[in-house]
């Protein structure tokens, strides 16, 4: 079964800072209960296209981390398209310990077949689909973080006639593709802004080779490190929910959101400025995250 857009259109929140800019957050966290935010978008049109080519056994593969938001969502669209998966999942330590994972037990109940690798064999994902792809030739093989052509195609579905109406279009950055698609298909006098939360130098020129534009700025939100969490994020998770009714995960959105807030008090956008940020979903990683806190006594997100 192809994936479907929403039938409902995505809404965009303002949310009241008291200063002289206007900021908004479209809620795209909202598009479905289980394939979340961006990643909806990345997997649309490459599982619509798969599908379409009539594959004789259809599977799909793909890679990620212990609480990877892309492979809780490959494992929900798969089971949602009716197409079996399989995640290849960095860290041979977890074999045994995948049901005390929330992100993997999700993933097992969607009925993706789960194979962990160590950490040296997952550096070289390159040679591994090469021989999964010679196993599996009528596999549809996604990379870690779902970026490629056709992820790009399917982030334009987050613009329509009410985006355009922003001057700053903002994003979390990782893997690159979201970004890509934003500014590949937003209007030539709007800004795209890019929050990175890696440290990566190769992203700008990966992004460049997906659009073909260097329409967009990259600004470091990492605060110490991909997947690090610090007291003051958690502290503006709660705060942000507490005041706007907005929940925000701790790896991506909610890191950009804090930034933002930063460069509001630091002048960054001109007067009158229009902001609008994605809210890329990924709401799935807070309980991992909470299990993570709870170990080292540290408060947690509610």
């Amino acid at each position: 079964m192809l994936l479907q857009p929403p039938t409902e259109t995505i809404p965009i929140q303002e949310i009241p800072i008291g200063k002289n800019i206007k900021l908004f957050i479209k809620r795209e966290d909202l598009i479905h209960p289980q394939i979340s935010g961006n990643k909806y978008w990345k997997l649309f049109y490459n599982v619509n296209h798969y599908l379409e080519t009539n594959p004789e056994n259809p599977y799909i593969i793909t890679f990620g981390g212990a609480f990877s938001n892309h492979i809780s969502a490959v494992s929900a669209a798969g089971n949602v398209a009716g197409i079996p998966t399989l995640g290849i999942i960095r860290g041979e330590e977890l074999q045994n310990k995948w049901r005390d994972n929330p992100t993997l037990l999700f993933a097992k109940r969607n009925g993706m077949n789960l194979k962990f690798v160590t950490r040296e064999e997952y550096r070289h994902k390159e040679k591994l689909t090469e021989f999964l792809q010679q196993e599996f030739p009528d596999a549809l093989i996604v990379p870690e973080g779902g970026t490629n052509e056709d992820a790009v195609e399917g982030i334009k579905m987050m613009l329509n006639e009410q985006t355009k109406d922003f001057d700053y279009l903002c994003t979390a950055v990782g893997t690159g593709g979201t970004i890509a698609g934003i500014s590949k298909f937003c209007e030539d006098n709007q800004n795209v802004i890019g929050f990175k939360v890696v440290d990566d130098a190769s992203l700008e020129n990966k992004i460049f080779e997906l659009t073909l534009k260097r329409n967009f700025n990259l600004i470091d939100s990492g605060f110490g490190g991909y997947g690090k969490i610090n007291d003051e994020n958690v502290r503006f998770i709660n705060d942000f929910k507490d005041k706007y009714n907005i929940p925000l995960e701790p790896i991506y959105t909610g890191k950009m959101m804090q930034r933002i807030f930063e460069m509001i008090e630091e002048d960054y956008f001109p007067e009158n400025s229009r902001v609008l940020c994605f809210h890329t979903g990924g709401l799935q990683g807070i309980e991992g995250a909470n299990l993570l806190l709870e170990k080292q006594n540290r408060n947690l997100i509610i």
